[in-house]
């Protein structure tokens, strides 16, 4: 049963969160709510593992926390759920604009979905925030890095390694 609702879940995630990974963090925070199956704790270090490795960020997410939930089987679920929708949606409409050159009217339909991309990732922030940012060291790592960020120009990996050291000295 629980390998059926990781796929049904993963499967309805991938369906709805239109923007990238970032996107699919709301739907977690959903699922923690309704099932228990981690933590918030827990999903804090799941997002901060996914974004700190290479590749996207919505598998990267799926698979830790189908592996949190049901071991190596659930993570391999949960990726295959998260991205059959996908899949599915871009072989469509590869086909539609092959068949009717529709290319101008695909991009006045993704307009409207701009701004629920942005409300996603900006409420995805706010739970995080919400989430890790009542301690003082890592409201201190968090303005530092931010100041950093501002002042030099460096490469996002720069940032996220000396953000994954300080983590590890404060241990956090």
């Amino acid at each position: 049963m629980i390998y059926y609702l990781i796929f049904y879940h993963f499967f309805i995630i991938g369906l709805l969160s239109v923007g990238g990974g970032a996107a699919t963090i709301p739907f977690l925070f959903d699922l923690l709510n309704k099932y228990k199956w981690f933590t918030v704790a827990d999903l804090a270090d799941i997002i901060a593992i996914a974004e700190s490795l290479p590749g996207a960020l919505g598998i990267n997410i799926a698979v830790f926390t189908g592996f949190k939930i049901a071991g190596v089987l659930g993570s391999i679920l949960a990726a295959i759920a998260l991205i059959l929708p996908s899949f599915g949606i871009i072989f469509l409409l590869i086909k539609l604009i092959d068949k009717f050159n529709c290319r101008a009217i695909l991009n006045i339909l993704l307009i409207p979905v701009q701004p629920v991309v942005l409300a996603l990732i900006t409420y995805a922030a706010y739970q995080i925030g919400l989430t890790d940012m009542g301690s003082l060291s890592v409201l201190g790592i968090f303005s530092a890095i931010l100041a950093l960020m501002f002042c030099f120009k460096a490469s996002p990996i720069f940032y996220i390694f000396i953000s994954g050291v300080l983590g590890i000295l404060f241990g956090l």
